[in-house]
């Protein structure tokens, strides 16, 4: 063939070429630290289609993990699940049931988390969430999830309605617990960051050998934002369990139902009353963080300044 002249690509070349592995966008990482990643995903789909096509042998693309009956949760590949009902809970938060088939379990470990993959116009998106029905809980799972205005996934979420089939991943992460092994959880939520706490205090509450002291401090804008305010009432009822309201938008306690008034603070959850509440705790506590990642960093600097350490805090 002379210099200059194209090129032409075969058509075996051309059909390698679509075979081959689309690298992940941005959009597509949930950022929930899960293994595997979706780009770890990537890596492994890549160097499956690299060896096929070196030996030209396509049947090799076929050996990906299946899905037991293609309704098992499982971290490598997404598995729909049907949407059994929706329950909106504030004007922006939602909790949604899914249907699992027969009266399976997802099996969580305590605080494991889940990724969801939606579309929208095009794009595709990934998020993670942690579920907040017991981790053996049979038949269904729940999901607590905000909305927000100009989220991508927000938009696509808002779209779902009962019998709708949605896909999930996972689980990941999680939360090593083990029944007395702290004398107190000082458990540390803003908003929907409350979810990975309940399966921790169910399992608590459920256990009748564990005596572990629960300080729960969930953060909240307003009281009528407060979400699962029944089951955190029945919650609190138990011996060992303790609960505050942090509300950052209320002025005065005066409005708020008399039951809840005790145990509920105006303004913001600062440093000051970060040392009065480790002192109100019955032991030396070990604390769960979960929330945005300010909120976050601004709870790890105030235990900190209260003379609690890194090793004795878990972020989710």
């Amino acid at each position: 063939m002379a210099d200059g002249c194209p090129t032409t690509m075969s058509g075996n070349e051309h059909d390698w070429l679509a075979l081959k592995p689309q690298e992940p966008s941005p959009s597509q990482c949930c950022g929930g630290g899960c293994k595997p990643c979706i780009y770890d995903v990537y890596e492994k789909e890549l160097a499956q289609w690299e060896r096929a096509k070196a030996k030209q042998d396509k049947s090799l693309l076929m050996e990906k993990k299946e899905q037991g009956n293609n309704s098992e949760l499982n971290p490598d590949t997404f598995t729909a699940f049907s949407i059994s009902s929706v329950e909106q809970l504030t004007e922006d938060t939602y909790q949604y049931r899914f249907e699992l088939p027969g009266n399976s379990s997802l099996c969580l470990s305590l605080g494991q988390h889940i990724v969801l993959r939606g579309a929208v116009n095009g794009l595709e998106v990934q998020r993670a969430y942690t579920p907040i029905s017991p981790g053996n809980a049979e038949g269904y799972f729940e999901v607590l999830i905000k909305c927000y205005e100009a989220g991508l996934m927000s938009q696509y979420i808002r779209t779902w309605k009962k019998g709708d089939m949605v896909f999930w991943r996972g689980p990941f992460g999680g939360f090593p617990y083990r029944p007395n092994k702290h004398g107190e959880l000082l458990m540390l939520a803003s908003g929907t960051g409350l979810a990975p706490m309940l399966p921790i205090l169910q399992s608590i509450t459920d256990d009748e050998e564990d005596e572990t002291f629960v300080t729960l401090v969930c953060c909240f804008p307003t009281f009528d934002k407060i979400y699962l305010k029944p089951l955190l009432q029945d919650l609190a009822r138990y011996w060992n369990i303790r609960i505050f309201y942090v509300l950052s938008q209320e002025t005065s306690l005066e409005k708020l139902p008399w039951s809840y008034q005790e145990n509920t603070y105006t303004g913001r959850l600062n440093e000051g009353l970060m040392k009065t509440i480790i002192n109100s705790c019955r032991r030396r506590p070990f604390v769960l963080i979960c929330g945005s990642s300010a909120f976050n960093e601004d709870m790890s600097r105030y235990l900190k300044a209260a003379g609690i350490e890194e090793d004795s805090c878990f972020v989710f």
